[in-house]
């Protein structure tokens, strides 16, 4: 069935992101249902989320909060700034896949 979905929505789906629909059924399902699914989608829309905790991140780090709990169990500071670049970058990756499927569009 979701394969026929995707095929039919052929249009919303970039070549350029295999596999990008996963599908999943339980043989068996909650109490008193027949079936149960579970759909994952790799959008660019996840992007947003993504920012959301870079902008949080960014405010706690700035304030250190917290920062005294990981340092005093062994991590470095230096760690946390690759993270924030690391999660910067996986933004600007979807930023680009997404104006890419724009300009394509026009």
């Amino acid at each position: 069935q979701m394969s026929l979905i995707q095929h039919r929505n052929a249009d919303y789906f970039v070549e350029w992101i295999p596999n990008n629909v996963q599908t999943a059924v339980c043989n068996v399902p909650p109490t008193g249902l027949e079936m149960s699914a579970t759909f994952i989608g790799n959008t660019t829309s996840i992007q947003e989320l993504f920012k959301r905790v870079s902008d949080q991140f960014t405010a706690m780090f700035r304030r250190k909060a917290f920062l005294h709990w990981y340092t005093g169990e062994g991590m470095d500071e230096f760690e946390f700034t690759e993270a924030e670049s690391n999660l910067n970058d996986l933004v600007s990756e979807y930023q680009q896949y997404q104006e890419a499927t724009v300009c394509e569009a026009e």
